[in-house]
């Protein structure tokens, strides 16, 4: 898949909208989810003709009244019974029109739903690196505007477009049975009014779309500004802001000008075109009825036909541009469908040991990351943790720390060399089982916008409210979580914005305590507590890694003194090995970053 698709011109178009394809290929993806439901297509194509053939049958209905009703008489029982039959058509393309509606915005609310989940599906098989080349925000938008561009296609865009082609191909035919010599003259006319408004309307729609974005930028500047009002105020930026504020003003008004300006002229031409040619073709049927070789009631139908053929024409243009905008949005959908996983559960995976033993091999690895191939995350790197044993990763910043835990959980796999879990290579076994067996608490605990409960059971869905708080009471979240307005019922909010970062630390813990795995990945929780926080989460911490096969990134190392190893990465390659005290004795790496730290009161990260 391409990265975020960019438009031609960004004044004119926003980022994150699909750009018009060149052909209308990519809609075969949206006929596919159609046609999954044919008694709806059926239905709907049903009303459709039915609606088509109605509107057209109405100036039909009004030639008969006006020949045949006026023309006896003025008979009212005669009149009356023409009227009734206009009635009866009037009422057969209300019910057309509804069920047709019904139908069309049914199957465009169900493709795009269908269309959405296997989306979603697809993305949650991708492995992060996918999400590292590809903007999330960017997919969102895919998920969000161009599945509405769908949802528009199918449920109003091919509706109309085969309502105004069924209207404008039997229009045309019924003019050539009213009056072949008007209908041949009306055929040359049409594009000579309907091509120059349609021009004038795409010149509209863009120069509509630049003033919308300079409203935009307005709102934008607005927001900016009244945000930073301390910092514009502090340095005495009041006058230079209110001069750019202006400049996007005027921008904004200017634009707007020629938009009106362009609105005006093309309202004019459209007003003295399509009545001029009314005109012109009445001038002409009314000579003929005073000559006698044509009625009444036959000019009238003709008129109001044709009116009928031109706007259908001139819509046919319109939808032709709004197909093209949604095989854009299918194609940049299609590509989050066919995208493939890089990591994948082979065809026939191996079984883990049963029971697991939490023993982690890395074998003269060499890994790359796919964005930066020109750098070693890992080279020939090494390293064997024993069941139950505690191993601290330290180094500096691009060390290669975190590339251990991503690979231990298969989020990658290496150019060369293995990762055995349990003596298993990771790459014969499904992913799924791999993270089964690994419980992981990130720097920071992520938390989603849901229930206290339903976050903690993350960890293990099948989890009752018993495990949930002896879990919570060792992870030192039992206190705060009862205090919550509704206790484990509570929403958090995104991202848990209504707990501190120490009890989000904490419910992390207490997620991975629900996990029970016997390998524990812990990327520090403490280096951004202050000194409470870090003493609670340190407590349940301890509780956590207890019995458990533990790799563990440290950004203090005060905080793996105690651990069984130190493992000391540089540049992707282990320089160091050994306790706390021995490596601090030795005076190579570990001693200069902790001399570093030791001498900082301030606690500085190693990161």
């Amino acid at each position: 898949m391409s990265s975020q698709t960019q438009p031609a011109n960004a004044a004119e178009q926003p980022a994150t909208e699909a750009k018009p394809a060149r052909s209308l290929g990519p809609l075969r993806m949206i006929w596919r989810e159609t046609a999954k439901y044919p008694r709806q297509v059926a239905f709907a194509a049903v009303a459709l003709m039915v609606t088509a053939t109605a509107t057209l049958a109405i100036p039909a209905g009004f030639r008969l009244i006006i020949d045949r009703g006026f023309a006896e008489g003025g008979d009212p029982e005669s009149i009356g019974r023409w009227f009734r039959y206009l009635l009866l058509i009037v009422g057969v393309l209300g019910l057309g029109t509804a069920t047709r509606f019904y139908f069309v915005s049914w199957l465009g609310e169900r493709v795009v739903a269908d269309i959405r989940l296997k989306v979603q599906q697809n993305l949650l098989r991708l492995s992060p690196a996918f999400f590292e080349e590809n903007s999330p925000s960017e997919i969102s938008s895919r998920m969000t505007s161009d599945t509405a561009l769908i949802e528009q296609v199918v449920g109003t865009t091919v509706s109309v477009a085969l309502r105004n082609l069924i209207m404008g191909v039997l229009g045309i035919a019924y003019l050539f049975a009213l009056a072949p010599r008007l209908a041949l003259g009306l055929l040359v006319g049409i594009p000579l009014v309907v091509l120059p408004i349609v021009w004038f309307g795409r010149r509209l729609r863009n120069i509509s779309r630049t003033s919308q974005d300079r409203v935009a930028d307005i709102g934008s500047m607005v927001s900016e500004i009244l945000g930073g009002m301390k910092i514009v105020q502090a340095f005495n930026q009041e006058g230079r802001e209110l001069d750019r504020f202006a400049g996007a003003v005027e921008a904004t008004f200017t634009t707007a000008r020629r938009r009106i300006l362009l609105r005006a002229v093309m309202t004019a031409m459209a007003i003295m075109m399509i009545f001029g040619a009314i005109v012109m073709l009445v001038w002409e049927g009314a000579e003929g009825v005073a000559a006698g070789t044509i009625s009444g009631g036959t000019i009238f139908a003709f008129v109001v036909t044709a009116g009928i053929v031109a706007g259908a024409f001139g819509a046919l243009t319109e939808v032709y541009g709004d197909l093209l905008r949604g095989a854009g949005a299918a194609g940049r959908l299609n590509e989050l469908l066919n995208e493939k996983p890089t990591i994948a559960a082979p065809a026939r995976p191996l079984a883990l040991p049963v029971p697991a033993r939490g023993k982690l091999a890395f074998e003269q690895v060499n890994f790359r990351y796919p964005t930066r191939l020109e750098t070693a995350a890992l080279a020939d790197f090494s390293l064997t943790i024993e069941p139950g044993e505690t191993v601290a990763i330290v180094g500096p910043s691009g060390a290669g720390k975190s590339t251990l835990f991503q690979l231990a959980e298969r989020f990658y796999d290496p150019q060369s060399g293995t990762i055995k879990l349990d003596g298993v290579p990771l790459t014969a076994v499904d992913p799924a089982e791999i993270r089964r067996r690994i419980a992981l608490v990130p720097q920071e605990g992520m938390l989603f916008a849901a229930s206290a409960r339903d976050n903690l059971r993350y960890g293990n869905w099948d989890a009752n409210d018993e495990d949930i708080w002896t879990a919570a009471a060792a992870a030192n979240a039992e206190s705060f979580l009862r205090e919550l307005p509704a206790g484990l019922d509570t929403f958090l909010g995104e991202n848990g914005a209504r707990l501190s970062g120490g009890q989000r630390q904490r419910m992390a813990i207490a997620r991975a305590l629900l996990r029970d795995a016997p390998i524990l990945l812990l990327d520090e929780a403490t280096s951004a507590l202050d000194a409470e926080s870090e003493r609670l989460v340190q407590d349940a911490l301890d509780r956590l890694m207890a019995s458990r096969t533990t790799l563990v990134i440290a950004h203090r190392l005060a905080t793996v003194r105690q651990a069984d190893r130190i493992v000391v990465m540089d540049k992707g390659r282990i320089v160091e090995t050994g306790t706390h005290d021995a490596l601090s004795k030795a005076g190579g790496l570990y001693a200069r970053l902790a001399a570093l730290q030791f001498d900082d009161r301030a606690g500085a990260s190693v990161e």
